[in-house]
């Protein structure tokens, strides 16, 4: 299994008791649909594949998972911090009308002022907020994505209208 197979769905955050629990943080979304047989935790850039025994998923985007052969609280401590991954045929299936803002990633954005700004080159995912990253005038510059900037998002012709605050492009000049 590669990285490229499979979707990133969050990290071990820390463990729990003395044998072997640990607690999983969600970085994505419909996390509650997943199913959970295995999962790939990233050692050394490398997926490898831990086999859940069992599991308990709780409403504040964290879980609860013992895996086999994880029985002590040492070998569950190797995990933290380590990013799960799982196969892109686990992924849940989105409807037609689904849109998230991982999905403006190619977008052209503009901005009220400025004009256009560039290709949106990625979007990062933080607990609280979702950040696109844009090649504007030679530099990569991050704005957050939420209501407060975004005025209109046209998927046909794949752009992202966004009133910047005054002065936020000036900080990534050099």
């Amino acid at each position: 299994m590669t990285i490229e197979e499979s979707f990133y769905i969050g990290y071990i955050t820390k463990t729990k008791g003395l044998k072997g629990e640990v607690q999983v943080y969600f970085e994505c979304d419909d996390y509650e649909e997943l199913e959970f047989e295995s999962v790939f935790v990233e050692i050394n850039k490398k997926l490898v594949p831990y086999f859940i025994s069992s599991y308990k998923i709780h409403p504040n985007s964290t879980g609860y998972f013992y895996f086999e052969d994880i029985d002590v609280i040492e070998k569950a401590a190797k995990l933290l911090k380590k990013k799960l991954y799982l196969p892109l045929s686990k992924k849940p299936e989105r409807t037609d009308d689904e849109f998230y803002y991982t999905d403006l990633k190619g977008f052209i954005a503009f901005d009220e002022k400025l004009g256009e700004l560039g290709e949106i080159l990625d979007v990062h995912e933080y607990p609280q907020q979702f950040i696109a990253v844009v090649a504007y005038q030679s530099n990569e510059i991050m704005f957050p994505l939420n209501d407060d900037l975004i005025i209109s998002i046209d998927e046909e012709a794949k752009t992202l209208h966004v009133d910047l605050p005054d002065g936020l492009t000036d900080i990534y000049k050099s």
